[in-house]
């Protein structure tokens, strides 16, 4: 073939498999997110003044933008930025844990400017709001932009308490259907997965049933710990050891280790 019937065939090959319209901005995604710092941590990122209502109008306009490409519902948006200094509060929360679950860090700057857990947390925390409102696939987006730097993988539906502590953090895998309590302590490697898959009549993996297991609060997981099954619960209090594999539900002892 020549390029011309290539190109002819490639067309045709797009027009038969492609689902959508529209294209979103990845550049103005990560524009918003660096607002939202900007927004929600003022002089950690920025030394100049800041007009909050002025960050705020470019944040709504900006991801406004995005989510008009895959919505119509045109409150999502708004209810986006109505949630921000709820957001807010549990980011704060977060930096909170971390900096007292780990001895080696000495100030709250270190864990927000520096910390992969936090920046991982950060991006979820965004993610999920978006995820809840209607929009998945942005929520996906920013979910994936915060795993590229990190190597933590955090699925925008994951329902995550307050003061969650990502320590370290690299490998990090939470599903989509996982729920973790508040006060959880988590180390690299850590996955919160699936125990087995359901598959429907044509041999396709089922979705939209629990899969992923539930995490009390005041939990420590280890590194490289293992928690699998949609009906595997973690009990409040529990500690699981590194490298430990977790397929059916625990006692809680309230025990910790010096490690």
């Amino acid at each position: 073939m020549d390029k011309k019937e290539i190109a002819r065939s490639i067309t045709d090959n797009y027009s038969s498999f492609v689902e959508t319209d529209y294209t979103l901005d990845v550049g103005k995604i990560k524009e918003v997110l660096s607002d939202l710092r900007l927004l929600l941590f003022g002089r950690y990122f920025s030394e100049e003044e800041l007009d909050r209502e002025e960050l705020l109008d470019k944040i709504e306009s900006g991801l406004g933008g995005e989510i008009a490409k895959l919505s119509d519902d045109g409150t999502i948006i708004t209810r986006f930025i109505e949630a921000l200094p709820e957001i807010q509060q549990k980011l704060y929360k977060d930096v909170e844990a971390i900096y007292y679950g780990d001895p080696a860090c000495k100030a709250y700057t270190e864990i927000i400017l520096s910390y992969p857990g936090f920046y991982a947390i950060f991006h979820y925390r965004i993610a999920h709001q978006l995820y809840e409102t209607g929009v998945p696939v942005l929520a996906r987006v920013i979910g994936e932009l915060g795993r590229e730097t990190t190597a933590i993988d955090i699925h925008p539906g994951a329902q995550i308490g307050e003061s969650f502590c990502i320590d370290h953090g690299q490998g990090i895998v939470i599903g989509e259907t996982t729920v973790v309590g508040d006060n959880v302590r988590m180390y690299h490697g850590v996955t919160l997965g699936v125990k087995r898959f359901k598959e429907d009549e044509n041999g396709h993996l089922q979705k939209g049933w629990k899969r992923h297991p539930n995490i009390g609060n005041h939990v420590t997981l280890y590194a490289n710990a293992t928690i699998l099954g949609g009906d595997t619960f973690v009990a409040d209090g529990s500690t699981i050891h590194a490298d430990a594999l977790i397929t059916s539900s625990t006692k809680g002892d309230n025990k910790r280790d010096e490690q």
